[in-house]
């Protein structure tokens, strides 16, 4: 089978363009029937958002994978290599349309390897400038005096946040812990949900309940 990934930022862009550039590729290369999948979302946002998850699951050994350009799979050169490497792992053959790239698993010649390489090269690289650029922003901060780490009380963004006022209403009426993990959420874990009640809910201490 082949499959066109194509993805655009946002609605105002033209996914249909996208897909006639891929479409006439496919028909150069005799690839058959496309099986498109399209995503309009940032690449800053998840792998299952960007239904990259979903396209690794639908693909099987020596099915063939057909994108614009590179930045269309990923946020950035590790993440598009991570990905990458997942595909060669499946035997998936890659075609990249603007870069002229064919990453071939099974049939992997100086070429193709010099290009893997690169490619592992080039994450490498991001890996090490992102640690060192962490480091010299730390040792500047600590010559300047400044403490390092968050700040005391810092709250952190927690996954349940986007629901707080639903937990605090269920719990102030009584609903247990394990109910309102269990049944209304159905995300997460009842020890992690309590902690979080703990510290964010604004319920008087009286009425929280212990649960293990």
């Amino acid at each position: 089978m082949t499959f066109a990934y194509v993805r655009i930022s946002t609605n105002k862009q033209d996914l249909q363009n996208q897909k006639h550039s891929l479409l006439q590729y496919a028909n150069e290369q005799n690839l058959g029937k496309i099986h498109f999948i399209e995503v309009i979302s940032s690449s800053l946002k998840k792998e299952e958002d960007r239904k990259i998850t979903e396209l690794l699951e639908k693909m099987h050994v020596h099915d063939h994978l057909i994108v614009s350009e590179l930045n269309r799979l990923g946020r950035s050169v590790v993440n598009v290599v991570d990905i990458i490497n997942r595909l060669i792992a499946k035997r998936i053959i890659v075609h990249v349309v603007k870069e002229n790239l064919l990453i071939e698993p099974d049939k992997r010649n100086a070429f193709s390897e010099f290009q893997i390489n690169v490619f592992s090269a080039f994450a490498q690289l991001e890996r090490d400038l992102i640690s060192q650029r962490t480091k010299e922003a730390l040792q500047a901060r600590k010559a300047k005096g400044l403490k390092l780490g968050k700040p005391k009380g810092t709250i952190q963004k927690s996954i349940y946040d986007k629901d707080k006022d639903k937990i605090q209403e269920l719990y102030g009426l009584g609903v247990s812990i394990t109910n309102i993990s269990k049944i209304h959420l159905k995300y997460g874990t009842i020890k992690s949900l309590s902690e979080y009640i703990k510290k964010r809910i604004n319920l008087s201490k009286n009425i929280l309940k212990a649960e293990n």
